[in-house]
């Protein structure tokens, strides 16, 4: 991997990357990030998080109530150990298991709860104060960092988003088939998009990227060449 740019044209900037569930966007994110030299930031993660805490404290995905007071008082931490970026709640390490199936069917119904995603942007914008940050979710570039230096919105057709969640549980060690992931897929896409509280969109100063037919490291590279374009004057 290239090493970092660390540029001072880039110093205090925000990258914000949205785009629906298996376009890329983590990965992409974080490798971005690393050859940028910025913080790595999985807004998604964090209400994963909460979304975990929820479960294991058997607190119903729609009692919008307990699951503000959640997200308002529960710690969230990420942690790089060896070049892989860690997910803590409350200093225990859940990288893993906030990626669950469990987790991922009730994280959508959690963060449409306009408290939750009051606590979580506010948590979120105070960890980018500084800049230096790529940023990834559902709502970056149009809720969290509407002022994003550069916004960037990933898409790819749904055979493909499935094929790479198929791909992802394979890895855990989780059964399912294409067929299922492009239904969940299908349904998460609908409930996302139409929910009230900072529903998926394209803002109209988005970067479009269809990364169907992409694979990560060319991915990268074009939101690279979009930074080195605007903030790199040959």
């Amino acid at each position: 991997m290239s090493k970092p740019y660390k540029l001072s044209a880039l110093e205090g900037k925000i990258i914000a990357i949205d785009g629906p569930a298996g376009s890329g966007k983590s990965t992409t994110a974080k490798m971005v990030a690393a050859r940028l030299g910025f913080t790595y930031l999985d807004t998604g993660a964090m209400y994963r998080v909460v979304t975990l805490f929820a479960l294991e404290n058997g607190v119903d995905p729609e009692d919008a109530r307990a699951l503000e007071a959640i997200a308002s008082r529960i710690t969230i931490e990420f942690r790089t150990e060896e070049d892989v970026n860690h997910v803590y709640l409350n200093g225990a390490d859940v990288t893993e298991a906030i990626r669950t199936p469990e987790v991922t069917s009730a994280v959508s119904p959690v963060s449409a709860h306009a408290g939750v995603r009051k606590a979580m942007v506010a948590r979120q914008r105070d960890l980018a104060r500084k800049g230096g940050v790529v940023a990834e979710g559902r709502d970056t570039t149009s809720v969290v960092f509407p002022e994003a230096d550069i916004k960037v919105y990933l898409e790819a057709s749904l055979e493909e988003r499935a094929r790479r969640r198929l791909i992802d549980f394979s890895r855990q060690g989780i059964d399912s088939t294409l067929d299922e992931q492009m239904e969940l897929l299908s349904k998460r896409d609908e409930y996302d998009s139409g929910r009230a509280n900072s529903p998926l969109t394209k803002t109209g100063d988005s970067v479009l990227v269809d990364t169907t037919n992409l694979n990560i490291e060319e991915q990268v590279d074009k939101i690279i060449k979009l930074v080195q374009a605007r903030f790199i004057k040959k």
